[in-house]
């Protein structure tokens, strides 16, 4: 079964997850198809691309697939990582990749969903940034992609407490650019993308590109990285991590010991 279906209409693409029973994780074979898609899409020069799940779901995506995490204190969120990767293919993509999201988001699927050009969402729908609560050490270019799109405080307020934020408060933090009602969702969202299907492709690829450089435009030395990279690496090592994992898998609060 394929885990997302494809759609294109007039220059518009969909891209809708399609593994509703395991509320759309983002396991590695999820992402594949995310990303062959847009891998296809690109091929046929869809001029805007609109990410999605099927209607009426109450969550969008749970996230990264925690029984992918490994056990061994090995990185999971390297450069190769299957999350890293459709980040950049969204990123790289030549056209504007519109989220729309119904339901809840939860984890990786956050940064999924913040790395499209625009997010549209329903006004009911909430989002959480979870690695404190499951004791995972998020990586810095989750982190600057977060930032690229929202300010620090309610970064901080996100990532420290790991409980959802209604949208609404995203909306006026600039994070999210609609919220609406659900009933109008699918319509406003496809309303815009044809707006920018019009458009000249050639100059909205250059734009694309542009912005993306800007916003990345940040000075970081190697020691610094390192830095980062050692104090990760502790985490992976420790008590807390193993403990994230397996309260995760037993259904129950972790208890955190801070080694």
């Amino acid at each position: 079964m394929a885990l997302v279906e494809m759609k294109t209409v007039d220059g518009v693409g969909t891209i809708t997850l399609n593994n509703v029973k395991k509320h759309n994780s983002l396991s590695k074979e999820l992402i594949d198809h995310i990303c062959g898609a847009l891998n296809e899409m690109k091929t046929q020069g869809i001029r805007v691309v609109i990410l999605r799940a099927p209607a009426g779901v109450k969550v969008f995506s749970a996230g990264h697939d925690v029984r992918e995490l490994p056990m061994n204190g090995r990185d999971p969120l390297t450069y190769n990582d299957p999350l890293r990767l459709v980040v950049r293919t969204i990123e790289l993509f030549p056209a504007p990749v519109i989220a729309m999201v119904e339901g809840s988001v939860w984890g990786g699927a956050c940064e999924l969903v913040m790395s499209c050009d625009l997010i549209i969402s329903a006004e009911d729908s909430t989002f959480a940034i979870t690695p404190a609560k499951l004791g995972v050490p998020y990586n810095i270019s989750g982190v600057q992609n977060f930032l690229n799109t929202a300010g620090i405080p309610v970064c901080k307020e996100m990532l420290f407490t790991a409980n959802p934020i209604p949208v609404k408060r995203l909306v006026d933090h600039g994070l999210v650019s609609h919220a609406v009602p659900k009933d109008q969702l699918e319509s406003f969202t496809l309303s815009i993308a044809q707006d920018i299907a019009k458009n000249s492709p050639l100059v909205i690829s250059l734009l694309k590109e542009e912005l993306r450089i800007l916003s990345a435009a940040h000075n970081l030395s190697p020691e610094t990285f390192e830095r980062i990279q050692a104090m990760r690496r502790q985490i992976y090592d420790s008590h807390d991590y193993q403990e994230g994992i397996k309260s995760f898998f037993e259904k129950r609060p972790a208890k955190f010991i801070g080694k």
